[in-house]
């Protein structure tokens, strides 16, 4: 397994591990604590795992969490995921930077984002499985959610989006986000 710093956000990396392919398949490892280790991250700080299903043009966030944040890694288990991650951290030297990557299961990379980045993703195929593994307990009265199309943040969305839920969909904009979190 091989990890990349991500230029564009700060502490975030990309971790891509080596599929074994024969006949039957394959075969990787998607997560190795050495390897999290080498890069300064603690594996064991990891708390909690999640997955999510989603259809083609489907989108999730942009989420993240207030008060201390929440780190995470993401991986797309199944299918193919638009993946975006947005720094957040105002004293960050990539702060309102933007990352994309393109998640599949073929690869079984993961993302690694920094607690107070803003995360969100669009399924590109039929069905996309997405793995989160979290640093915190989820706390719903700490979810924060900025609208995917803020012409701010400029995403280029790679397809039209087919269903978002009702919180994404009434997100702020990032700059009511934004001087919401300075008050």
């Amino acid at each position: 397994m091989k990890a990349t710093q991500v230029p564009e956000i700060a502490g975030a990396y990309l971790f891509e591990p080596t599929p074994y392919a024969d006949e039957r398949g394959f075969f990787c490892r998607t997560f190795d604590a050495d390897v999290v280790r080498s890069v300064g991250l603690d594996p064991d700080a990891f708390v909690q795992d999640s997955v999510s299903r989603s259809v083609r043009g489907v989108l999730r966030g942009l989420h993240l969490r207030s008060g201390a944040g929440e780190a995470k890694l993401v991986r797309c288990s199944y299918g193919q995921i638009f993946d975006v991650v947005v720094d957040l951290r105002p004293d960050s030297p990539t702060y309102l930077n933007r990352a994309f990557f393109d998640l599949a299961g073929e690869t079984q990379a993961t993302v690694y984002i920094p607690a107070g980045c803003a995360h969100g993703f669009q399924a590109l195929t039929d069905i996309a499985d997405t793995s989160y593994r979290i640093d915190r307990e989820h706390d719903p009265s700490e979810d924060v959610t900025i609208a995917f199309d803020d012409p701010e943040l400029a995403i280029p969305w790679p397809l039209p989006v087919a269903l978002t839920s009702p919180r994404d969909r009434e997100a702020p904009s990032l700059a009511e986000v934004l001087k919401h979190r300075e008050s």
